[in-house]
């Protein structure tokens, strides 16, 4: 905590309403033919520890909805949906035409359960052979012909950026969302990934800030659990500069607090869930009783 400017610290006008990802639960888009039930275990912690709302992939939100299920669910837990996460195609032009039939499709069932956020990732790629200047042009092109989809159907949404993805670096970051049409499409960063990625978070969430509008809260440490990444506080992230700057702009609408799954792990995601809540609790965060 050594970080956190004292004024801060003591501020009792904290505004962020801080939620979860499920992925920490290994919620992940199910397979085909496939129920993944992963999700309720995520939701039974996400609400004990008074988190405000969680995200999950747009896929499982599909899934639950197809089964008549995600409503009670949301119901039992009062937890409610905020986000939804999906990775999009963004290197192949000839796709765009499904993947936007694709898109439309999940946003419209995120909205049915009052989400208002998509957090887009583009595609993974092989870094020996893939040449970020070769794709620019298709990457901008694609991130604004899906984020006018996206707002045209009333959500937000911003680029989200991914280690061993077409946008991962702290320069691909920026000649991206430099050339995006930053009206529709939002940056929605992981500074624990920025972290992970070479980048400096605290730099990048400042320079982006006035079009910052969702943020996984991440930390990084770089050890043999959780893809290197930690509970927030036990890592090299400078998550209270990078709090301080969100929570005082005021224009973020969601904060996620992710941490990837682990085999083996030395905690259970409930444990990891109280670890990071404890930490932002010191901050003077509040959570649901």
């Amino acid at each position: 905590m050594a970080n956190l400017p004292e004024a801060f610290a003591k501020s009792e006008k904290k505004r962020l309403k801080i939620g979860h990802t499920c992925i920490t639960w290994r919620t992940f888009p199910p397979k085909p033919g496939t129920h993944d039930d992963t999700l309720n275990l995520a939701l039974k912690d996400i609400s004990a520890e008074g988190f405000w709302n969680f995200e999950t992939f747009t896929q499982d939100i599909a899934d639950w909805d197809e089964r008549d299920q995600l409503a009670p669910l949301i119901a039992q837990y009062g937890v409610p949906l905020l986000s939804a996460y999906t990775a999009v195609d963004v290197l192949n032009p000839a796709n765009r035409k499904d993947e936007i039939a694709r898109l439309t499709k999940e946003c419209q069932v995120v909205k049915k359960y009052h989400g208002s956020y998509i957090v887009l990732q583009v595609n993974h790629i092989d870094s020996a052979t893939y040449n970020f200047k070769d794709h620019r042009d298709d990457i901008v092109s694609g991130l604004n012909d899906y984020a006018s989809v996206i707002t045209d159907l009333g959500l937000q949404t911003g680029l989200h950026q991914h280690t061993s993805t077409a946008v991962e670096s702290q320069d691909e970051v920026y000649a991206v969302m430099d050339a995006v049409n930053t009206e529709k499409m939002k940056f929605a960063p992981d500074i624990g990934q920025l972290q992970k990625g070479g980048a400096d978070p605290v730099k990048v969430v400042k320079d982006f800030l006035p079009i910052l509008t969702h943020m996984h809260l991440k930390d990084y440490k770089g050890w043999q659990y959780y893809e290197g990444y930690c509970p927030l506080g036990m890592g090299k992230v400078d998550i209270p500069a990078i709090l301080e700057m969100v929570d005082s702009h005021g224009l973020i609408t969601g904060v996620m607090v992710e941490l990837d799954p682990s085999v083996n792990g030395p905690m259970t995601p409930l444990e990891t869930a109280k670890t990071s809540k404890a930490y932002l609790e010191k901050m003077g965060y509040k959570f649901k009783s």
